[in-house]
Protein backbone atom coordinates (compact mmCIF):
# COMPACT_ATOMS: atom_id res chain seq x y z
CA UNK A 1 0.00 0.00 0.00
CA UNK A 2 1.32 3.40 -0.78
CA UNK A 3 1.86 5.95 1.42
CA UNK A 4 0.83 8.80 -0.90
CA UNK A 5 -2.34 10.51 0.63
CA UNK A 6 -3.38 14.32 -0.09
CA UNK A 7 -5.36 16.48 2.67
CA UNK A 8 -7.42 19.67 1.82
CA UNK A 9 -9.64 22.18 3.87
CA UNK A 10 -11.80 24.97 2.69
CA UNK A 11 -14.58 26.51 4.30
CA UNK A 12 -17.69 27.15 1.94
CA UNK A 13 -20.82 29.15 2.00
CA UNK A 14 -23.31 26.48 2.42
CA UNK A 15 -25.26 24.40 4.84
CA UNK A 16 -23.39 21.11 5.86
CA UNK A 17 -26.92 19.59 4.31
CA UNK A 18 -25.98 20.67 0.63
CA UNK A 19 -22.69 19.96 0.75
CA UNK A 20 -22.92 16.54 1.71
CA UNK A 21 -26.00 15.95 -0.72
CA UNK A 22 -23.64 17.14 -3.17
CA UNK A 23 -20.99 13.91 -2.09
CA UNK A 24 -23.97 12.06 -2.10
CA UNK A 25 -26.30 12.49 -5.15
CA UNK A 26 -25.36 10.98 -8.35
CA UNK A 27 -26.40 13.92 -11.21
CA UNK A 28 -24.52 16.45 -8.27
CA UNK A 29 -21.07 14.37 -7.94
CA UNK A 30 -20.85 13.78 -11.86
CA UNK A 31 -21.08 17.32 -11.93
CA UNK A 32 -18.15 18.40 -9.89
CA UNK A 33 -16.09 15.67 -9.05
CA UNK A 34 -13.99 14.84 -11.70
CA UNK A 35 -11.12 17.83 -12.77
CA UNK A 36 -10.92 20.17 -15.37
CA UNK A 37 -11.11 18.25 -18.55
CA UNK A 38 -12.90 15.08 -17.53
CA UNK A 39 -16.60 14.22 -17.65
CA UNK A 40 -18.27 11.86 -15.06
CA UNK A 41 -20.46 8.71 -15.36
CA UNK A 42 -21.83 7.44 -12.01
CA UNK A 43 -22.97 3.75 -13.04
CA UNK A 44 -24.01 2.68 -9.38
CA UNK A 45 -23.83 5.07 -6.10
CA UNK A 46 -25.97 3.18 -2.68
CA UNK A 47 -24.97 5.80 -0.29
CA UNK A 48 -25.29 3.49 2.74
CA UNK A 49 -23.15 1.93 5.31
CA UNK A 50 -21.97 -1.14 3.59
CA UNK A 51 -22.98 0.40 0.25
CA UNK A 52 -21.27 0.27 -3.16
CA UNK A 53 -20.24 2.86 -6.21
CA UNK A 54 -18.75 2.65 -9.31
CA UNK A 55 -17.44 5.57 -11.66
CA UNK A 56 -15.80 6.55 -14.89
CA UNK A 57 -14.14 9.34 -15.68
CA UNK A 58 -13.59 10.47 -19.21
CA UNK A 59 -10.86 12.58 -20.65
CA UNK A 60 -12.76 14.68 -22.84
CA UNK A 61 -9.63 15.31 -25.31
CA UNK A 62 -8.06 12.26 -25.68
CA UNK A 63 -11.53 10.31 -25.53
CA UNK A 64 -9.86 7.46 -22.79
CA UNK A 65 -11.24 6.54 -19.53
CA UNK A 66 -10.62 5.13 -16.14
CA UNK A 67 -13.57 3.87 -14.42
CA UNK A 68 -13.27 2.88 -10.65
CA UNK A 69 -15.21 2.38 -8.03
CA UNK A 70 -15.42 1.18 -3.85
CA UNK A 71 -17.02 0.74 -0.58
CA UNK A 72 -18.98 2.85 2.00
CA UNK A 73 -17.19 2.55 4.88
CA UNK A 74 -19.36 4.99 7.58
CA UNK A 75 -21.78 7.71 7.00
CA UNK A 76 -22.90 10.30 9.29
CA UNK A 77 -25.86 12.39 7.42
CA UNK A 78 -24.29 16.06 7.32
CA UNK A 79 -21.37 15.14 8.85
CA UNK A 80 -18.86 12.25 7.91
CA UNK A 81 -18.28 10.25 5.41
CA UNK A 82 -15.67 7.40 4.40
CA UNK A 83 -15.29 5.46 1.30
CA UNK A 84 -13.18 3.26 -0.18
CA UNK A 85 -11.45 3.81 -4.15
CA UNK A 86 -9.90 1.11 -5.85
CA UNK A 87 -9.26 1.70 -9.85
CA UNK A 88 -9.97 -1.32 -12.50
CA UNK A 89 -6.41 -0.88 -14.15
CA UNK A 90 -3.89 -3.28 -12.60
CA UNK A 91 -1.21 -0.53 -13.23
CA UNK A 92 -2.82 1.34 -10.11
CA UNK A 93 -3.10 -0.98 -7.60
CA UNK A 94 -4.18 -0.72 -3.89
CA UNK A 95 -7.32 0.71 -2.10
CA UNK A 96 -7.37 4.03 -1.14
CA UNK A 97 -9.56 5.87 1.70
CA UNK A 98 -11.56 8.80 1.49
CA UNK A 99 -12.73 10.61 4.05
CA UNK A 100 -15.02 13.59 4.28
CA UNK A 101 -15.37 15.77 7.43
CA UNK A 102 -18.35 18.55 7.16
CA UNK A 103 -19.17 20.59 10.08
CA UNK A 104 -21.31 23.64 10.70
CA UNK A 105 -19.99 27.17 10.74
CA UNK A 106 -21.22 30.61 11.24
CA UNK A 107 -20.69 30.82 7.10
CA UNK A 108 -21.69 27.70 6.29
CA UNK A 109 -19.55 24.45 6.32
CA UNK A 110 -15.94 23.47 6.97
CA UNK A 111 -15.26 20.87 5.03
CA UNK A 112 -11.77 18.44 5.38
CA UNK A 113 -10.86 15.95 3.16
CA UNK A 114 -8.26 13.17 3.40
CA UNK A 115 -7.40 11.08 1.14
CA UNK A 116 -4.76 8.15 1.49
CA UNK A 117 -3.19 5.16 0.09
CA UNK A 118 -3.26 6.98 -3.37
CA UNK A 119 -1.39 4.58 -6.04
CA UNK A 120 2.89 4.96 -6.19
CA UNK A 121 2.30 5.63 -9.72
CA UNK A 122 0.20 8.89 -9.39
CA UNK A 123 1.99 11.36 -8.32
CA UNK A 124 0.27 12.93 -4.75
CA UNK A 125 0.73 16.81 -5.70
CA UNK A 126 -1.22 15.45 -9.13
CA UNK A 127 -3.74 14.25 -7.08
CA UNK A 128 -3.77 17.32 -4.84
CA UNK A 129 -4.15 19.01 -8.01
CA UNK A 130 -7.18 17.29 -9.35
CA UNK A 131 -8.58 17.61 -5.61
CA UNK A 132 -7.95 21.46 -5.51
CA UNK A 133 -10.02 21.63 -9.45
CA UNK A 134 -13.37 19.48 -8.12
CA UNK A 135 -13.41 21.71 -5.01
CA UNK A 136 -13.77 24.89 -7.06
CA UNK A 137 -16.49 22.84 -9.26
CA UNK A 138 -18.10 21.79 -5.90
CA UNK A 139 -17.99 25.83 -4.46
CA UNK A 140 -19.51 26.57 -7.47
CA UNK A 141 -22.30 24.40 -7.60
CA UNK A 142 -23.29 24.37 -3.17
CA UNK A 143 -23.45 28.36 -2.52
CA UNK A 144 -25.59 29.57 -5.28
CA UNK A 145 -29.00 29.85 -3.15
CA UNK A 146 -30.90 29.71 -6.36
CA UNK A 147 -34.71 29.95 -5.05
CA UNK A 148 -37.45 28.02 -7.13
CA UNK A 149 -39.74 30.82 -8.69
Amino acid sequence: MSDNKVSLHRVIKASPDKVYRAFTQAPAIASWLPPYGFLCTVHEMNVEGGGSYKMSFHNFTTGNSHSFGGKYVEIKPNEFLKYTDQFDDPKLPGIMTTSIWLQKTSVGTELKVLQEGIPAAIPAEMCYLGWQESLEKLIKLVEPHIPDA
